[in-house]
């Protein structure tokens, strides 16, 4: 990746740890650094920050490339990770340096920040006002490195910490798609409601995209959200359509599945949470070795020359 092509975004959202695993590992993120701003002690500690009046707060800055990730997207994606109504920290974390922010790097992010926070303000969604600041960026000091991939490198204790802080609550609460039972009987076909809503199965070799081939996405067939690619896509002669990898690792989720005397792990989609299909690991070896299997009720296929006017058009770089 070109370094001319490469933006830099900073985002203060309370503990860093939780501000890396929603924007990292997905295409156009080169890294993501946890660390310090907007205060007045240079090089600080962690320490420094929690206990003292240094100013700062704890935030992540961003490396990405907006050809594919665009700024745009990364605003959106920060405000589903906080409560910009709390004044005095975020969760279980209370203090100036837990407080939220977006730091702009250029007056076109400036723009985007504050538009987007507008749209949050407008939406409905809260009822408290919105009370992230947006602010010019400042001097950005890393972390320690034990705090860098925290999510990674203490996996077990993070979650617990997300879900114990009342985070992880707070996200689904705020963010989840809204799915209406009834309503989803009148829009979806018999299939279409079975699948995804009753975690059933549809017949191999007799579905719409086994053995499709046209370019494009396919997306959840509930909520719209984006799931998969053409590009991924691969005839594993099983009769349901299948795929190396989704185009975003968190737009999916993997749960244990013990049901018809079998241990599997199945696909949910993460914004609706549709049962999708599972996951096999005797997909092609040079790819990974992932196979995902999905349902073709549980899909929306949107062709290529269609993303741009159905508001996908962010993704049509794939296809470049």
């Amino acid at each position: 990746m070109n370094q001319q092509q490469l933006e830099t975004a900073t985002f203060a959202g309370g503990c860093f740890w939780c501000m890396v695993e929603p924007f990292d590992e997905r295409p156009g993120i080169e890294s993501i650094v946890s660390g310090y701003t907007g205060g007045h002690t240079e090089n600080p500690t962690y320490r420094q920050v929690i206990t003292e009046t240094t100013g700062h707060r704890e935030a992540v800055q961003i490396t990405y490339a907006p050809s594919i990730f665009p700024y745009e997207r990364l605003v959106d994606l920060f405000w589903k990770q906080i409560d910009p109504t709390d004044a005095g920290g975020q969760f279980a974390d209370r203090g100036k340096s837990y407080t939220t922010a977006i730091y702009y790097h250029s007056e076109q992010q400036r723009e985007i920040a504050e538009e987007s926070k507008k749209q949050v303000e407008n939406s409905g969604i809260f009822k408290k006002p919105i009370v992230t600041e947006v602010l010019p960026a400042e001097t950005f000091y890393p972390a320690e490195d034990k705090h860098q991939d925290y999510y990674k490198k203490n996996a077990f204790h993070y979650k617990r910490y997300k879900k114990g802080s009342g985070r992880a609550d707070f996200i689904k609460d705020r963010w989840s798609y809204p799915k209406n039972q009834e309503e989803l009987k009148k829009r979806l076909t018999d299939v279409q409601y079975k699948v995804t809503q009753e975690n059933a199965t549809e017949r191999p070799f007799q579905n719409d995209y086994h053995d499709y081939e046209e370019e494009g996405i396919y997306v959840d067939i509930v909520s719209k959200e984006p799931l998969f690619s053409s590009k991924d896509k691969y005839d594993a002669g099983c009769g349901w359509p299948s795929f190396t990898k989704p185009i975003e690792k968190q737009q999916v989720k993997e749960e244990v599945d013990t049901s018809h005397g079998m241990f599997r792990t199945e696909v949910r989609s993460d914004s609706a949470d549709s049962h999708l299909g599972h996951l096999f690991d005797d997909g092609p070896r040079e790819q990974g070795g992932l196979r995902y299997c999905i349902n073709s009720a549980a899909l929306e296929f949107i062709p290529k020359g269609e993303m741009e006017q159905k508001g996908y058009g962010y993704l049509t770089y794939m296809f470049e």
